[in-house]
């Protein structure tokens, strides 16, 4: 039985859109699950694209992100070399058998004389006028040329491209995994070139070449390939490669959070969430944009998210572990349809991994910010701090702010709820619960507790009218850990002192 060989090949021409890595994750979970080998290969054809840095950033955020390669770029393998600027040599050979065979052919067309001639054919009301099975016959190629003039032309060094020979009137079928049977009639293509007067191949043959040579059995890729797939396929029939054609699946776009359209950087900028895993600074530009990994996302939830976003396991579970997501995966539950990027969701994702992090583990993380801010206290306070105020954090980096009134001044009090709830004829109760309480030998959360319910016994008071106050006296705001546990934390003397502050400021 043939191996399961998947690969993600992206071209460094910027950094890695979340898109981009949920085509990698969906690769690799394909092929662990089948037991098989997730390469990585840098289609760097277009070397006018290319963008310092890019490289790098996409293989450290496929390492970031949980789904390493196998084999590839940066790591080696037994089809080595995996960037395509380095395999250059090979393709011409596969060029010219294409020349041989009768399915390419030689095009001395410049670029100048091909403008000249779409700018005739819109003339002549063509608006989109194709180099294709009918056209190629009035243009400058070795179709239309005698041998004679060929052989010239090839001898005095004129520049020329490589041509597929687009049969015509033929129907290219294949089996997408995701989309079904697609069937496409070669008149509705052009002769694309495969091979460019610089002596690269174009993404058509390389990639083509590339898959067959490095074995792959599985080709997962965005839906904007899929146009392309019917020349890959009569690539394939034109090699006599067809026996060891992989399977297609072209996965739907990731949109933006209305649905309208493909989720860019732009609608990122514009409502205010990351499209990278990792920062980025254009070198040209020097702009910098910000990756979920810095703003604090875990990868586990990253990669939960984005395995998400476009499948589904056919059941309500929803957070998975890397291992059940390899075990659950398959390409038949991938949708059609584009899927929406959900920004509170992936905040959702983070929060229900945060949750499985024990409390010491977050403790030495946010130790150095608690110093860093000067804040003072014990191993065992900061864990119990954590333990207190970490349900309410998105991310990790924002536990040390999340509580900063455990270790410093309240800045603001939520004053137009303290207001609804004080009522000035009781100041003199408060007063006396603030003594009960200094007056506490033990003081922690079961005594402070256990004082304040039969302090509003003896007085006639409800939960409701003492303990929002005590609360906003405590931390400023109504959102807050339990305020027992938090006077504990706090200790006598601290609270207190907030106690008694807050009921003069109210007077």
């Amino acid at each position: 039985m043939r191996r399961v060989r998947t690969r993600y090949a992206p071209s460094p021409t910027g950094p890695q859109h979340i898109g981009g890595l949920r085509t990698a994750i969906y690769c690799y979970l394909f092929a662990k699950k089948h037991g098989g080998d997730f390469i990585l290969r840098i289609e760097d054809t277009d070397q006018n694209r290319f963008v310092p840095g890019a490289e790098e950033y996409l293989m450290e955020s496929l390492q970031w992100a949980g789904v390493p390669p196998d084999e590839g770029q940066g790591i080696g393998g037994p089809h080595a070399p995996y960037k395509q600027s380095e395999r250059k040599a090979l393709y011409r050979k596969y060029a010219d058998q294409l020349l041989e065979s009768g399915h390419a052919y030689i095009a001395f067309d410049t670029s100048a004389e091909l403008e000249a001639w779409r700018e005739r054919m819109k003339t002549q009301g063509n608006p989109s006028p194709q180099y294709n099975n009918v056209t190629r016959q009035y243009l400058m190629n070795s179709t239309s040329l005698s041998a004679d003039e060929v052989k010239s032309r090839l001898e005095r060094g004129d520049e020329y491209t490589i041509r597929f020979k687009m049969p015509r009137n033929e129907e290219v079928k294949f089996e997408d995994s995701i989309r079904g049977w697609v069937s496409v009639n070669t008149n509705q293509l052009d002769d694309k070139v495969l091979f460019k007067s610089d002596g690269m191949p174009t993404y058509h043959l390389a990639n083509v070449v590339d898959d067959y040579l490095m074995e792959i059995s599985h080709v997962i890729r965005g839906e904007e390939w899929l146009p392309s797939a019917p020349l890959h396929v009569l690539l394939y029939r034109a090699f006599g490669w067809e026996d060891v054609m992989p399977n297609f699946s072209h996965l739907p776009l990731m949109l933006r959070p209305d649905g309208n359209g493909k989720l860019s950087k732009r609608d990122g900028d514009r409502l205010g969430f990351p499209v990278f895993p990792l920062n980025w600074t254009d070198p040209e530009t020097k702009e910098k944009s910000t990756g979920f990994r810095e703003i604090g996302f875990l990868p586990e939830a990253v990669l939960n998210f984005l395995a998400f976003c476009g499948w589904n396991p056919g059941t309500e579970q929803e957070i998975f572990s890397k291992a059940e997501l390899i075990e659950a995966f398959t390409l038949e539950r991938v949708s059609k349809s584009g899927a929406r990027f959900d920004w509170n969701k992936v905040k959702w994702y983070n929060q229900q991994y945060i949750k499985t992090i024990s409390d010491e583990t977050i403790a030495s993380t946010i130790a150095p910010k608690i110093a860093e801010n000067g804040w003072k206290c014990s191993d065992a306070q900061l864990i119990k701090y954590v333990s207190l105020v970490r349900d309410r954090a998105v991310f990790i980096n924002e536990i040390p702010e999340i509580g900063y009134y455990f270790f410093t001044d309240i800045r603001e009090f939520d004053l137009a709820t303290a207001q609804k709830k004080w009522k000035a004829e009781r100041k003199d109760l408060f007063v006396k619960l603030s003594n009960q309480l200094n007056a506490l030998e033990a003081f922690d959360a079961a005594n402070a507790e256990s004082l304040i319910k039969n302090f509003l016994h003896d007085n006639s008071l409800g939960m409701g009218e003492v303990m929002p106050i005590l609360r906003i006296a405590l931390c400023g705001t109504m959102q807050g850990p339990p305020v027992f546990d938090l006077m504990e934390w706090m200790g006598k003397e601290m609270s207190i002192k907030r106690i008694d502050h807050f009921i003069q400021m109210m007077n």
